[in-house]
């Protein structure tokens, strides 16, 4: 195994976790913020009120952008395994 193949699958890696967590960060940040505008609207300072919209929200994210972020993980590791079956020692 070489090193500029070893960076190749780091720098895949990183990038596959970036893009699957994307979504559902992105969810939680806008779902965060229209809360904060909402409480700071109606002057209610309770801190755990932000908890339980985000864990719906990234819930409901979850729903919707699994088969999507299964089929990409699948493609990730179909790769992968593929550049394992091509290594030689």
């Amino acid at each position: 195994m070489t090193p500029e193949l070893v960076v190749q699958l780091a720098r895949r890696s990183f990038e596959t976790v970036l893009i699957l967590s994307a979504p559902l960060l992105v969810l939680s940040i806008v779902v965060g913020l229209l809360v904060s505008i909402f409480q700071t609207v109606t002057t209610i300072n309770e801190a755990t009120l932000t908890f339980v919209p985000k864990i719906v929200a990234v819930m409901i994210g979850m729903l919707i952008f699994f088969p999507w972020m299964m089929s990409f993980m699948c493609d990730f590791t179909r790769h992968v395994f593929g550049m394992i079956a091509t290594l030689r020692h």
